[in-house]
């Protein structure tokens, strides 16, 4: 767990990797339950005998669902002290450059990508890189936002 104190120890962590979190098992429950929530159902996530027969070879996880992983993740490597909160901004890029299989392990690598001061504090950039295990690519690359306010 990387703890970040205050401004200060946002700035000199700046371009540092976080850490890498444990993996994690994708299994259908869990996609099948992402469809139920958000309505989409298409087959190559929530069809394993259909998805067993196309070209991957049986379902995969939603990109969505992927990203979605990225706040628990990203609480088990990276704490604050000496800010009052921080809040999510929002994304500048997200990529799902290979499919997610169910049944596979993720995880995520943490990189603080920048620091750039605001009005009562820092917005952050955080590129989160969900890797797959014995992937040769990752499955989704992503540059969070964050605004870390610092207490008064």
């Amino acid at each position: 767990m990387t703890t970040l104190s205050g401004l200060d120890g946002l700035r000199a962590a700046e371009g540092r990797e976080l850490g890498v979190t444990d993996w994690r098992e994708i299994t259908q429950a869990e996609v099948d339950a992402f469809a139920a929530a958000t309505g989409d159902h298409q087959w190559i996530h929530v069809d394993p005998e259909r998805a067993a027969a196309s070209p991957l070879g049986g379902t995969i996880a939603h990109g969505l669902l992927t990203l979605s992983l990225a706040p628990a993740m990203t609480s088990s490597l990276l704490s604050f002290e000496g800010c009052a909160f921080a809040l999510n901004y929002g994304y500048d890029r997200v990529r799902f450059p290979a499919p997610l299989p169910v049944g596979a392990r993720v995880r995520l690598r943490a990189t603080l990508a920048s620091v750039k001061d605001i009005p009562g504090g820092a917005q952050i950039t955080i590129v989160q890189t969900f890797e797959v295990e014995g992937g040769e690519k990752p499955v989704c690359v992503a540059e969070s936002l964050a605004r870390v306010y610092v207490e008064e």
